[in-house]
C-alpha cells in the first residue's frame, strides 16, 4: 500500500501557474495610432479568433475601417489603450452605421459571391 506523507487530508489548495505577461508589439501600437491619426480618430472592436489570437477592427471617424491582428485579446486591448483608441465592448448599431466599405471591398465581396 502506497501512502504519501506531508499532505493533509481534504487539502483544498489549487495548483496555479504564473503566466508571463505578454509584451505589446510596438509595431501594432504604431499601426493603430497611425490609422487613428489618418482618419480623424478611431474606435476599436476586439474579436477573439481562436488560436490565431485576436482581431482588432478599427473604425475611423470618417467611416474607413481596417483590421490588425494580435497574439491575444489582452495584447489587443493593451495596444489600443497605448495608442489612445477607445475599445467598444460589442458591435453597436451606431458604430456599424459609421462604417463605409470602399468600392474595392464591394468588388471583392461580389467576386466571392459570384464564384460560389
Amino acid at each position: 500500500m502506497l501512502t504519501l506523507s506531508g499532505m493533509a487530508d481534504g487539502s483544498d489548495t489549487t495548483l496555479t501557474t504564473e503566466q508571463p505577461e505578454k509584451e505589446t508589439p510596438a509595431g501594432l501600437v504604431t499601426g493603430i495610432r497611425s490609422f487613428a491619426a489618418d482618419h480623424g480618430g478611431a474606435r476599436a472592436v476586439i474579436e477573439y479568433v481562436g488560436k490565431r489570437g485576436a482581431r482588432i477592427v478599427l473604425v475611423g471617424t470618417d467611416g474607413t475601417w481596417a483590421d490588425q491582428f494580435a497574439d491575444g485579446t489582452d495584447v489587443a486591448r493593451a495596444a489600443c489603450v497605448s495608442a489612445g483608441v477607445t475599445v467598444e465592448n460589442e458591435w453597436e448599431r451606431e458604430l456599424m452605421d459609421q462604417m463605409r466599405p470602399s468600392n474595392d471591398l464591394w468588388r471583392s465581396m461580389a467576386r466571392r459571391t459570384l464564384s460560389r
